[in-house]
């Protein structure tokens, strides 16, 4: 049964609760990043939102995460009232270095369930080439 916060044990407790209920900022986009043999698994869990808000750009070796998600949130006592509704509406971005090698065609991505999956394959860094010039001394 969902009761005020007047009879919780701190009266204190909803000024500390997390606004936006399981969608703070650390949860709305938490990855993981696993190295697997010869390539990079990133696990991405973006609860609310659907695979179209949902974009990946690779620019510069950088792949970056956009996602928009809207969220709403219903709670009811036994009798159909609310006690609470709370809506979330809100974009988050994550940024990872992948390397200069690294193509859109290498990327693989699925989307299911609010959990993005991509593989990154890893790529040799090619050694920056070094180019000898002599320079003439005249006299």
């Amino acid at each position: 049964m969902l009761m005020p916060s007047i009879f919780r044990n701190d009266v204190f407790d909803n000024f500390f609760e997390d606004p936006f209920g399981s969608y703070g900022a650390t949860d709305l986009m938490s990855t993981d990043i696993q190295d697997k043999d010869g390539a990079y698994e990133i696990t991405m869990n973006i609860p609310g939102a659907k695979k179209e808000d949902v974009q990946a750009e690779l620019k510069d070796g950088y792949l970056t995460i956009h996602a928009l998600v809207n969220a709403k949130r219903d709670d009811k006592d036994e009798k159909g009232h609310y006690i609470r509704r709370e809506r979330y509406s809100g974009t988050g971005s994550r940024s990872f270095f992948v390397g200069d090698d690294v193509t859109e065609e290498d990327i693989k991505a699925k989307f299911e369930d609010g959990t993005l999956k991509m593989i990154i394959p890893k790529k040799e860094a090619k050694p920056a080439v070094e180019t000898k010039r002599f320079i003439s001394i005249e006299g």
